[in-house]
C-alpha cells in the first residue's frame, strides 16, 4: 500500500512514512493510492464482534508490511483498553430510525480518542524500531489537543507541543491540555483563533530546515492514520443496524471534515451508505460550499460548539482531490487561491461532491433548543456539537433508512452551554472528577511563526 499527495508533487510513501510524516513536502495531504474494498460477507461477519476485531479487519489492508499482524493487533488492544464502555462506540436510539453513536467514552471524552490513542501506540512501536525521536506539533480547536496529549504523555520517543486558541476553548478542554505533568507535553495558548494555529502549524511543516532539524511530525487530522482509525466506527455502527443488507445514513457535526471523510472512505470500501450529511454551526463554510456558493473564508465567529469554529477545513482538500479526479495540479491551484480568500468549485467537481455529501447549518439558538428537546424526548443529554448533528439529521432523515448521528463529545466537556439549555450541569466521570483542582501548566505565545519555532527548539528534549 502506497500513499500519494493531494498536490501531486511529493514522493509516494509507505504507511509508516506517511504516518510519521503527516503533511507532504509539497504542502498536500496523503491519501491511499488505491482504496481496498471489503466484500459483503466480510462486512456482515463483523456484526456482534468486539470493536477491536472490526478495527483490525477494516484497517489491516491499509497498513501494508509496516507492522506484523501481532504488532498491529497489540497496538489496537492497548489503544482501546482504557475506554469507559465495553462496546467502545455504543449506539443509543433517539427515535424510530434515528440512532446516536456515542464516541465519547475514551480518556478525554471525545471522538478524537479513537484515532489518537491508536496513533500513540503505532508511533511508539515504529519509533522504537527506528531508534528515533520526533517532535509532534498539533493545532487544536479543543479536542484534538487534549486527545494528543493524553495519547503521547510520558512516551519515550516523542515531544508534543499543542497550539490552541487562547480563550476560545472550553474550560474542560483547556484543563485537559494544561494539567498533565509529564515533561514531554506542552500546551501553547496562541493569541488568535484556530485557523491561526492551523496556519502556523502548516508554516512549520513547510519550513524544511526547521522541520528536519526537530524531526517534526504531525497528528492533526492531516495525518492519514487519524482518518483511517475513524473509518472503523462507521462499520461497527452500520452492521449493528442491519448493514450490509440495508443502507445506512450518517450525520456528522464537523469543522475540519476529517470525521466525515472517514465515512466517505468507508463507503468507498464497500459499506452501503445512503447519505453522508455534513452538519455545521454558524461557521458554515462547508455548508455554503456544498450548497454551490464556493469556498470563501469569512470571519471565525466564537460559538457554543467551539470545536467547529473553523473557516479552513484541512481535510476538505482530500475530498477535492477525488472530486477533481485526483488531479494534484488542480488541487494545488485551488489551495493557492485559498491563500487569497477562497475559490470556486468547478461544476463537474461540485456534482461529485454533492453525489456523496449533503449538508446543513444550525444557529446558536437552534443548537440550544435541540439540547433541550433531545433531553425531553429521549433522555439524552447532548453536547452542543452533537446537538448540531442531531438537528441536521432530523431534517435529512429518510423513511426506511436508519440515520446514525455521531455524538462527538461528552456533554461534560461543555458544561456552560448544556446548563444554559437544560439547567443541568453535566458531571465529569469519576476518573476526572478532580480536573478543576489540578494545577495548570501552559505558555502564552504570540501568533508568530518565529516565536513558536524558537519556543519548540528550546523546550524539546535534546
Amino acid at each position: 500500500m502506497r500513499y500519494i499527495s493531494t498536490r501531486g508533487q511529493a514522493p509516494a510513501l509507505t504507511f509508516e512514512d506517511t504516518m510519521l510524516t503527516g503533511l507532504a513536502r509539497d504542502g498536500g495531504l496523503y491519501v491511499p493510492e488505491t482504496i481496498p474494498t471489503l466484500d459483503e460477507a466480510t462486512i456482515a461477519e463483523m456484526e456482534g464482534h468486539p470493536y477491536e476485531e472490526i478495527a483490525y479487519t477494516v484497517m489491516r489492508p491499509f497498513v501494508g508490511d509496516t507492522f506484523t499482524d501481532d504488532e498491529f493487533r497489540a497496538c489496537i488492544d492497548r489503544a482501546y483498553a482504557g475506554f469507559g464502555h465495553a462496546a467502545r462506540a455504543p449506539l443509543v436510539q433517539l427515535d424510530q430510525g434515528h440512532f446516536l453513536l456515542e464516541l465519547f467514552h475514551g480518556p478525554t471524552l471525545a471522538f478524537k480518542d479513537f484515532a489518537m490513542q491508536l496513533i500513540g501506540q503505532l508511533f511508539q512501536t515504529a519509533l522504537r524500531r527506528r531508534n528515533q525521536r520526533v517532535t509532534i506539533v498539533g493545532a487544536t480547536s479543543g479536542d484534538t489537543g487534549s486527545a494528543a496529549i493524553e495519547a503521547f504523555r510520558g512516551l519515550d520517543n516523542v515531544d508534543v507541543f499543542i497550539l490552541y486558541p487562547h480563550g476560545r476553548v472550553s474550560e474542560v478542554q483547556r484543563r485537559q491540555m494544561t494539567t498533565p505533568t509529564e515533561s514531554n507535553v506542552h500546551a501553547l495558548a496562541v493569541e488568535g483563533d484556530f485557523d491561526d494555529c492551523q496556519a502556523r502549524l502548516k508554516d512549520m511543516f513547510n519550513d524544511f530546515e526547521f522541520r528536519d532539524g526537530v524531526a517534526l511530525a504531525g497528528v492533526n487530522s492531516i495525518n492519514w492514520a487519524r482518518v483511517l482509525a475513524q473509518v472503523v466506527y462507521y462499520f461497527s455502527a452500520a452492521v449493528a443496524v442491519g448493514a450490509p443488507q440495508r443502507k445506512v445514513s450518517f450525520t456528522v457535526p464537523t469543522g475540519n471534515f476529517g470525521d466525515i471523510f472517514a465515512g466517505y472512505i468507508a463507503k468507498r470500501m464497500g459499506l452501503q451508505i445512503d447519505k453522508l450529511v455534513v452538519a455545521t454551526n454558524q461557521n458554515d463554510i462547508l455548508h455554503r460550499c456544498l450548497s454551490g456558493q464556493g469556498y470563501h473564508k469569512g470571519e471565525t465567529i466564537p460559538s457554543i460548539s467551539p470545536s467547529m469554529d473553523i473557516q479552513v477545513s484541512s481535510n476538505f482538500e482530500r475530498a477535492l482531490f477525488d472530486a477533481y479526479d485526483r488531479d494534484g495540479m488542480a488541487v494545488a491551484q485551488l489551495m493557492e487561491e485559498l491563500k487569497h480568500g477562497g475559490f470556486e468549485v468547478s461544476q463537474g467537481a461540485m456534482q461529485v461532491l454533492q453525489d456523496h455529501y449533503a449538508s446543513g447549518r444550525v444557529s446558536e439558538d437552534e443548537t440550544s433548543a435541540q439540547i433541550t428537546t433531545s433531553l425531553k424526548a429521549s433522555g439524552e443529554l447532548l453536547c452542543p456539537h452533537s446537538a448540531v448533528g442531531v438537528h441536521v439529521a432530523d431534517i435529512e432523515r429518510a423513511a426506511g433508512i436508519p440515520m446514525i448521528t455521531l455524538a462527538t463529545a461528552h456533554p461534560a466537556k461543555f458544561p456552560a452551554a448544556v446548563e444554559a439549555a437544560t439547567g443541568i450541569t453535566p458531571p465529569l466521570p469519576p476518573r476526572m472528577a478532580d480536573l478543576y483542582e489540578r494545577a495548570e501548566r501552559l505558555t502564552r505565545v504570540p501568533n508568530d511563526l518565529e516565536a513558536l519555532k524558537a519556543h519548540i527548539q528550546t523546550h524539546r528534549a535534546q
